[in-house]
């Protein structure tokens, strides 16, 4: 078997096992590849490769690379020669004694409060493609949807009238996100008087429409986010995640818990959550000092 067909066999039975989103598939691919590259020029295999190779491509991979990516090339390496060694393809795991970086957590990039009113106030809903942007942002904010589950919302997950939208997230698993009465309101008037202005074809069941009737690009919704940022007079770098960051933070300084907040924005474990402990623990020294008498 060579290099690519083992590497895509592993793929296959990772995506059965976890039902792992197309990105995450291909960051795996990336991974095997790149060490796979690195082997070829050590006359090596992936098959044969063993715990000086690893320690070896980790040293000049940690180089080239941010810490973050390189601590996901070293997970890669390690879920694959599990795999190998569960399938009894390997005698031995040379990745098994290599122990995994701890990266120091960072503070998701996120917007005040003030600034989502002002994103949220620019576009024009006089005009069908204003409505569905306006849509779009408040659903987001309200819902802390990824990228990826908003702009693969279709009709039949929406329900207007009980306020939630069903979401097949990471992993094929289901949830219900509640939906605030201004999101709803904003979705209701681009289905209303706006999805279709931008229809072509009757068949499509995109929740969100492009300017060609079909279903909408993560790089599109990035640019419409860009663009009403500018307006809005927002010097941050603001992207999709940074909606999903505020959703999560402001829920935060509002008083949800982290349970809670781990179901909403449908994090399998609770430990990816808890990176916003931080930005609450922030705001509390912020509470603190400002109204403590010797803060």
């Amino acid at each position: 078997m060579d290099e690519q067909a083992l590497i895509d066999r592993f793929l296959d039975a990772i995506w059965m096992e976890s039902g792992l989103s197309p990105n995450s598939l291909s960051a795996y691919g990336a991974d095997l590849k790149s060490f796979s590259d690195f082997l070829i020029k050590q006359s090596s295999q992936l098959l044969n490769a063993d715990h000086a190779c690893l320690l070896s491509y980790m040293a000049v991979r940690s180089s080239q690379v941010s810490a973050r990516t390189s601590a996901r090339s070293l997970s890669s390496l390690k879920r694959f020669y599990r795999w190998l060694l569960r399938e009894s393809m390997v005698k031995t795991d040379p990745s098994a004694s290599i122990k995994s970086p701890k990266l120091n957590k960072t503070l998701p990039d996120s917007l005040t409060e003030l600034e989502i009113e002002a994103l949220l106030a620019v576009p024009d809903i006089t005009q069908a493609y204003g409505l569905r942007d306006k849509a779009m942002l408040e659903l987001m904010y309200a819902s802390g949807l990824r990228v990826s589950e908003l702009i693969g919302l279709e009709l039949g997950q929406i329900d207007v009238r009980q306020g939630v939208i069903k979401i097949l997230g990471k992993g094929n698993k289901e949830r219900l996100v509640p939906v605030g009465e201004q999101a709803i309101d904003s979705l209701a008037d681009y289905l209303h008087a706006g999805r279709h202005e931008l229809v072509t074809s009757t068949k499509s069941s995109h929740l969100f429409l492009s300017k060609r009737g079909s279903g909408m690009s993560r790089q599109a919704f990035w640019q419409i986010i860009k663009r009403h940022a500018q307006l809005a007079g927002i010097k941050a770098k603001v992207s999709p995640h940074t909606l999903r960051h505020a959703f999560a933070t402001h829920l935060l300084n509002h008083g949800a818990d982290l349970r809670t907040l781990q179901m909403l924005l449908g994090h399998s474990d609770l430990s990816t959550t808890q990176i916003y402990t931080h930005v609450a623990t922030a705001r509390l020294q912020e509470i603190h000092q400002k109204h403590h008498p010797r803060g």
